[in-house]
């Protein structure tokens, strides 16, 4: 009825984050926390490992950056003991190696290095560095569904001959259905034997959960999920769907409705993510929802067929 090697990676705040400046309150983040350690998520990724030589802390809250000083602040120092895992994900060009810590003086467990196709290498060297700093790591390769088929090609036999052992199909833009879905994962596990594969779509079409059910029965046996669906634009596969899909009786969804009810209801009221036509069109597209979302900021009774023929056909905006 299940398959017990499926791990499940909650993104509510990293990928939540991209809607607000990873500006939590804290006592949201820790009722995030404690919910996954009740529902048996086995990873909860709570942002970003960015330089602050890039980014401002004036401008972002203290999510974009993952010191384990607020981190403890804010879980406890036992928070590396209560059963779950801690994540943060490092962009290519976004971090550099002394920004990550040994793995001893660190509360995150998983480093995630995030990239596009033409960075691979880079990401092979963040992985392996952080391996050496005793993390457990992956790649996420990001906007997959635009990326050339030779360079994808190239970039996976760099992958099999590296030490990255988790590689992860990523739908960034939410443009995929399930036949590509099922390509790639078929493709990415025929090109990295012995390496896990995961899975993280987002939710312009209103396809996250079906694309993260295909990349299951294809044999994705890492997948993620936010709870609510929050993530940036249209948001995230939503992490209670997914944890009633899955039958492994470890996972309790029961913590997961609570927090939905008692802090994601009431946070969306104030940031708006989730469906809206706009991030369907981007999606159907292929297209970075950055511009549905600045058509979205600025135009809030906008005329939505006009945004269409202005990405598909290059009309001009009013």
């Amino acid at each position: 009825m299940y398959r017990p090697e499926i791990k499940v990676l909650d993104c509510t705040i990293r990928d939540g984050g991209l809607m607000n400046n990873w500006q939590f309150e804290d006592d949201f983040v820790r009722a995030i926390f404690k919910a996954n350690c009740a529902a048996g998520v086995d990873y909860m990724e709570i942002g970003y490992k960015s330089s602050e030589s890039a980014f401002s802390r004036d401008e972002n809250g203290p999510w974009k950056f993952c010191h384990d000083t607020d981190i403890v602040r804010v879980l406890g120092e036992d928070c590396a003991e209560q059963g779950i895992k801690l994540a943060a994900m490092a962009d290519i060009g976004r971090i550099e190696y002394d920004d990550i810590p040994p793995k001893n003086e660190s509360v995150i467990t998983l480093i995630r290095v995030a990239c596009y196709v033409h960075q691979i290498d880079k990401a092979i060297a963040m992985v392996e560095h952080c391996i050496d700093k005793g993390y457990e790591t992956t790649i996420n390769l990001m906007a997959v569904s635009r990326a050339m088929e030779r360079d994808l090609d190239e970039a996976l036999d760099d992958v099999a001959n590296s030490r990255v052992p988790v590689f992860y199909l990523v739908d960034s833009f939410g443009a995929m259905y399930c036949e590509q879905v099922q390509r790639l994962a078929e493709k990415y596990i025929a090109a990295l034997p012995g390496k896990t594969i995961g899975y993280h779509g987002h939710n312009n079409q209103q396809l996250a959960f079906a694309n993260t059910i295909e990349a299951i029965i294809r044999n994705c046996n890492w997948v993620d999920g936010s709870m609510y669906g929050i993530g940036r634009g249209a948001g995230n596969c939503p992490l209670e769907l997914l944890m009633s899909f899955l039958k492994n009786p470890k996972f309790d969804p029961r913590p997961i409705y609570e927090t939905v009810q008692k802090e994601l209801l009431p946070l969306r009221q104030t940031i708006d993510w989730g469906y809206h036509v706009p991030y369907l069109i981007t999606g159907m597209l292929n297209e970075h929802p950055r511009s549905a979302m600045k058509y979205m900021a600025e135009n809030k009774d906008g005329d939505i067929a006009a945004f269409y023929n202005y990405l598909a056909d290059g009309a001009i905006l009013d």
